[in-house]
């Protein structure tokens, strides 16, 4: 039997490693585990129709006696958004401050969940997980009440920074607690994990507030309407465009559903200084002046559904752009939605709109940490063993790098991914078995029942089209009662190609007489055999490989 110092630390990250979001990491000791962030991530360009992505918890389902809790480090969706998925497989206690619970409260109410697992911690709170304990310390990030968690385990410290930056002067509370980190590294800290979004970014991010004068300015030139896009989350810049509301007298309206939300729970719990006098229905948009109003939006970063997407592409219900309206873009792209960003700008400037965006104006400035950042985080931390999270392969290795040039010897840094499962002891870190991991797909209501063989398919389709065959069969004789009749869906526009509907039904034809000649009666082998021809006639004729589903009725003679 081993004896308890000589036990080893498990370390799993079930998302977080190799990609931007979907963030949980899983520490396990003995007979207890605790759980940090259960984040979603946002669907890829080939994941067509789906919602969001979530971690495959397989692992925690399998290990759910030993589950002491989870504690969340801040209130974004990349570290709170799978939180009901999760609820709904294991019940289990969630921490986490005053305004990421009041964020993951509403999302519970959303899907129909109780809130009796959430419990509410201030910084400086001490919790105990079994054999771990975590120490919640205030840090800054692009929403209030971001957190660094100092776990204490058996083998020692492993210390979370979460998303984090160094903003001396923020927009509303106090700055990172640096006195707290630095005596845990006093103390001595076992393992570092650090989030790495930024690491590219030489120097240091500008503090929130260096942002107040500028939206001012703006604003003063403004001569009709404003729409600012920014994050939902970003609950700072939302306060900073209220305060320009208020200077130049201006209402607010409110618009997309997640900017709703995060108000609304921010304003009740203190984070947002919003007397409710300066907000306007959307329905009552067009009782107001243009120069009295502001309007706060989602689709900062070009969501096809969002609030400003909608209002560039005249499809919003209630809102409509008009030459002479300023729409102001707070947020700098996520990696991959350049693209989206770009296509709603593109749209904005046909309608004669001002538009402000960050290659323009500074108007944004980051929540993560930049490299002299990350270079103090290291130096008061002096951790034994680093492990970088929370970014792209590439941000992983950078970090790996600058942690080597802050004096952390090469073998204590590892670069891990996604189901990686890292062992540690006070004196070693090494790397076990893999472990279950994964996406888990979600879409509407559905969780985990589209996978990769339905997005080919769905790619398939919106690639090539559709040709449904579809013939009726009297099946004791074989013979062909109606049929073959050809349905084409995104393949060819069926009235100005007739000649080929003919011929791909002689194609269909000449298959089911081929089927009878040897007697094959099997419904699944004259499909298949219809599928084939079919698909030889088309590439040969088009050089197209459209997706092809024959249709068999039967018929039965008494």
């Amino acid at each position: 039997m081993q004896k308890g110092n000589d036990r080893k630390l498990k370390l799993v990250p079930l998302g977080g490693m190799g990609e931007i979001g979907k963030n949980i990491t899983v520490l396990e000791y003995g007979n207890d585990i605790m759980i940090v962030d259960c984040g979603m991530g946002f669907p890829e360009d080939e994941m067509l129709g789906i919602d969001i992505v979530i971690p495959d918890i397989s692992y925690l389902i399998k290990n759910k006696d030993k589950i002491r809790g989870v504690v969340i480090t801040h209130g974004h969706e990349d570290h709170i958004g799978s939180i009901p998925y999760l609820l709904k497989k294991l019940e289990v206690p969630i921490y986490g401050t005053k305004l990421t619970i009041g964020l993951i409260e509403k999302k519970l109410i959303e899907h129909r969940l109780d809130n009796k697992c959430l419990h509410v911690v201030n910084h400086d709170d001490k919790i105990k997980l079994g054999c771990f304990q975590a120490h919640f310390i205030r840090s800054n990030h692009s929403i209030p009440d971001a957190s660094c968690i100092a776990i204490t385990t058996p083998v020692g410290v492993v210390f979370h920074t979460g998303d984090f930056k160094v903003d001396l002067t923020p927009v509303k509370g106090e700055p990172i607690d640096l006195h707290t980190i630095a005596e845990y590294g006093k103390k001595g800290v076992l393992l570092a994990l650090s989030e790495s979004t930024n690491i590219e970014s030489p120097g240091y991010s500008l503090s929130e507030g260096s942002l107040s004068n500028n939206f001012i300015e703006l604003f003063k030139k403004a001569k009709k309407r404003i729409v600012v896009a920014t994050f939902a989350s970003n609950v700072h810049r939302v306060q900073q465009i209220i305060d320009a509301a208020k200077i130049f007298k201006r209402k607010i309206v409110i618009s997309g559903r997640s900017m709703v939300n995060v108000i609304d729970v921010a304003t009740n719990l203190g984070y947002l200084d919003l007397n409710p006098d300066m907000i306007v229905n959307v329905n009552d948009i067009n009782k107001y002046k243009d120069k009295e109003l502001v309007i706060i939006s989602t689709g900062s970063q070009g969501e096809e559904m969002a609030a400003l997407s909608r209002m560039a592409a005249d499809e919003h219900r209630k809102i409509e752009l008009r030459q002479g309206d300023t729409v102001i873009i707070s947020a700098s792209p996520i990696p991959g939605n350049e693209k989206s960003i770009s296509q709603v700008i593109n749209l904005l400037y046909e309608k004669n709109i001002e538009v402000i965006y960050d290659k323009l104006y500074d108007i944004h400035v980051s929540g993560h940490a930049k490299q002299e950042e990350h270079k103090l985080m290291l130096a008061l931390l002096k951790p034994k063993f680093f492990i970088p999270v929370h970014g792209e392969a590439r941000h992983l290795k950078k970090h790996a790098e600058l942690a080597e040039k802050m004096g952390i010897k090469n073998k204590n840094i590892m670069v891990i991914k996604t189901g990686d499962m890292v062992e540690i002891t006070r004196k070693e870190m090494k790397l076990g078995q893999k472990i279950q991991s994964g996406n888990i797909l979600v879409d509407g209501l559905g969780v985990g029942d589209v996978g990769n063989i339905v997005l080919r398919d769905r790619k398939h389709l919106s690639e090539d089209g559709l040709i449904i065959a579809v013939v009726t069969i009297d099946r004791s004789s074989g013979t062909v009662l109606s049929g073959p009749d050809i349905i084409s869906r995104g393949f060819v526009y069926v009235r100005e190609n007739e000649d080929l509907m003919v011929d791909s039904r002689a194609a269909v034809q000449a298959a089911l007489e081929k089927c009878f000649a040897n007697n094959v009666r099997e419904w699944s082998a004259i499909k298949s055999a219809i599928k084939d021809e079919l698909s030889k006639f088309i590439y040969s004729e088009i050089k197209r490989r459209p997706m092809i589903l024959p249709i068999i009725m039967e018929v039965r003679n008494s």
